[in-house]
């Protein structure tokens, strides 16, 4: 009968690590972190998903289409015309996002007249058809845009509430999520504005 010693024991036999599986487990936690760094920048910077509420951008864009926001490209640039905005009317938070057409940038003016929309006083270029407009509202006088001012329209220019309006106004950038840039849905119109 052996008995056993109390107390350390420097016979014993080291275990050996299987370096093959350290590897697989370094390499696994770097995927993981790779990916969730990617995702959290994806979902931080673009990742507002959001739905269109209402006809006004019809035929570019539809009542209930999913479109995706990119909310990182006017922390490093300024909306342009002819941009789909999202944004909040008056930096209301329990709004819903209203989404329209960049027209007029700070420093501009805006008239409506005869049914047409005029930039600095040349007729605006616009990148979609639509038609003339009968309620100039607002812009029925030139209107001067401030420092920090967008004057914005739907592209169903006779069924929208827009910049034309006082409950709208000029958009001013603080209230200004991003920029509209892909739809998710519905399937057949799937892809970039």
């Amino acid at each position: 009968m052996r008995r056993r010693r109390s107390g350390l024991n420097f016979g014993r036999r080291k275990k050996k690590v299987n370096m093959t599986i350290v590897k697989e487990i370094l390499s696994w936690t770097v995927e993981i972190l790779i990916t969730l760094v990617i995702a959290f920048t994806f979902v931080y910077f673009i990742g507002l998903r959001t739905s269109v509420v209402g006809q006004s951008m019809s035929e570019t864009l539809e009542s209930g289409d999913e479109i995706l926001v990119n909310r990182f490209i006017y922390k490093v640039s300024d909306p342009k015309p002819n941009d789909i905005i999202v944004f909040l009317p008056n930096g209301n938070e329990k709004s819903h996002y209203y989404v329209k057409r960049v027209i007029a940038v700070p420093g501009d003016t805006v008239l409506i007249q005869n049914g047409a929309v005029y930039v600095n006083g040349e007729l605006f270029d616009e990148k979609v058809d639509v038609s003339a407009i009968e309620e100039a509202g607002l812009a029925s006088e030139e209107l001067k845009l401030e420092d920090d001012e967008y004057f914005v329209l739907g592209d169903n220019r006779n069924n929208s509430e827009d910049s034309r309006y006082a409950n709208i106004g000029n958009v001013k950038k603080d209230y200004i999520i991003g920029k509209a840039w892909f739809r998710v849905s519905p399937w057949k119109k799937f892809g970039f504005i």
